[in-house]
């Protein structure tokens, strides 16, 4: 069973994984909007859609997991969901 401190470690460096591939979508979509394009107008639009989307999944998943399971399992999900969100448009704005 891992000790407390390396559950909280891991999750520390997955948060800082987690903004490392942030910045690095921030960069892409920055781009993708200066050409001010309809293709800019879209992906302003899906980026906004997503943030809701996952905002409000993330958050049901958040309580329960909080109720049911506790810290590190509460903590743990959203990010892998976050990250995985990140990859993902990653992936589609790199081509």
């Amino acid at each position: 069973m891992k000790s407390l401190y390396s559950t909280w470690l891991g999750l520390t460096m997955d948060s800082w994984r987690l903004a490392a591939e942030s910045q690095a979508v921030i960069g892409l979509r920055m781009v993708k909007l200066a050409t001010g394009d309809a293709a800019s107008a879209r992906e302003a639009e899906l980026m906004i859609s997503e943030k809701l989307q996952t905002a409000a999944q993330v958050q049901t998943q958040f309580f329960s997991d909080a109720m049911s399971s506790g810290g590190p399992t509460a903590a743990r999900r959203p990010l892998a969901h976050y990250r995985r969100k990140v990859r993902a448009n990653r992936r589609r704005l790199s081509r």
